[in-house]
């Protein structure tokens, strides 16, 4: 029996770090969604990264360029969701917006929340431009993965935000994206499951 071919697809990696970006100290925010995407996806996958300043010009042309230029269908950013008056990635990406998707955010707030009561302070969004899903994600590694995968072992399992993404991207004209259920289960309706 032959593997299934699985459909390409280009993901764009963006950390937001005017010290990371500087070079005094090394970025882990790049690292840690490559490792994980790479677990939780069985498409081949291609890499756009960027590391960049907390400046919302650059933060928005950087998310332009990679969806219209370099046909990013996934764009994850990591850093500059706080309130501090440097962190501008949610201005930014909102600028670039065609739509918004709430619920990303929303559920980011709600999985953090079950570590630190500072989690309300996390700003972060989901948006559509063109065929391409944008999400800003936390700084810190743990928290990256945490968001992306969930709480599956908590009484009553949170959802993480990922199980969402295939079929969000399925549903703007994107790749088929498949996962690793033990890494990350996608949802889909039964119409719209290839297998």
């Amino acid at each position: 029996m032959t593997e299934p071919d699985y459909e390409s697809a280009r993901i764009g990696v963006v950390s937001v770090s005017d010290r990371a970006s500087s070079g005094v100290y090394e970025d882990a925010g790049i690292p840690a969604l490559k490792e994980w995407l790479g677990r939780a996806l069985k498409n081949p996958l291609e890499w756009e990264t960027r590391l960049i300043p907390d400046e919302q010009d650059t933060i928005s042309a950087t998310l332009t360029e990679l969806v219209d230029e370099a046909g990013c269908n996934l764009v994850l950013t990591t850093g500059g969701t706080g309130p501090a008056p440097r962190d501008v990635t949610p201005e930014a990406t909102l600028a670039v917006a065609d739509r918004v998707m709430p619920g990303f955010g929303e559920q980011m707030r709600q999985i953090s929340l079950t570590f630190v009561p500072t989690a309300i302070l996390s700003r972060q969004v989901a948006v559509v431009r063109g065929r391409a899903l944008l999400i800003n994600l936390p700084g810190q590694p743990k928290a990256i993965a945490e968001t992306l995968a969930g709480l599956p072992d908590a009484a009553p399992p949170v959802h993480g935000i990922f199980a969402a993404v295939p079929y969000c991207i399925d549903l703007i004209g994107g790749p088929y994206l498949e996962t690793y259920d033990e890494i990350c289960k996608a949802f889909r309706p039964k119409s719209a499951r290839r297998r």
